[in-house]
């Protein structure tokens, strides 16, 4: 489903996070690789290089990540998330050096950049005049996914209301044009400048 509010991978996200919060994946270290603004042609094989990696310890369709301006690293991390149970720990834990070597960590995701944020907050004041008034404005902390962008919260959500109840609904369909437009401005190549 392509529409921002998609309540399946909202709550996907978040149980990625949670499960990355308590600990589960520790065991890679990841987190101490630190950023760089290094754009360099050499970086960007290093992450063709650890993506590949990925895929070649069982995450076939897992797609090389997409390089900013500013060295920031984007990627389309559903993949991750759909692994078989062990998958994710498994891949990391075998691609580590290729990763280091990349400064890359895939569990994470760089701060939403502008014109996703102004495209987000469009539609969130959209959805607000159309029967979802608790919507909040995304910034730069507010999670998205790559190619679907911000999620909702069920706080967001009248009391009962899920993704398919009608006034959730006629919202999207009342803001569709304006979703669009942060679902677009989600997409990989967009996040990254191009």
């Amino acid at each position: 489903m392509t529409h921002r509010r998609h309540l399946g991978s909202a709550c996907a996200a978040v149980a990625v996070a949670a499960i990355l919060l308590t600990g589960c994946t520790k065991p890679t270290n990841l987190a101490d690789i630190g950023t760089t603004t290094d754009t360099s042609a050499d970086r960007i094989a290093k992450l063709h290089a650890a993506a590949q990696c990925i895929r070649s310890h069982g995450i076939q369709n897992f797609n090389d990540p997409v390089l900013g301006a500013t060295g920031q690293v984007f990627t389309d991390y559903r993949s991750l998330q759909d692994a078989p149970a062990g998958g994710l720990q498994n891949a990391l834990s075998g691609c580590r050096q290729q990763l280091r070597a990349a400064t890359w960590n895939p569990e994470t995701q760089p701060p939403a950049p502008a014109a996703l944020i102004a495209a987000g907050v469009k539609a969130a004041r959209c959805l607000r005049q159309n029967g979802l008034p608790a919507m909040k404005d995304p910034n730069a902390r507010t999670t998205y996914v790559p190619g679907h962008g911000f999620g909702m919260n069920a706080d967001e959500l009248p009391p009962g209301a899920n993704k398919q109840t009608a006034v959730v609904q006629q919202a999207f369909h009342a803001c569709r044009t304006l979703l669009d437009v942060e679902i677009e401005a989600s997409k990989l190549d967009k996040l990254a400048g191009q």
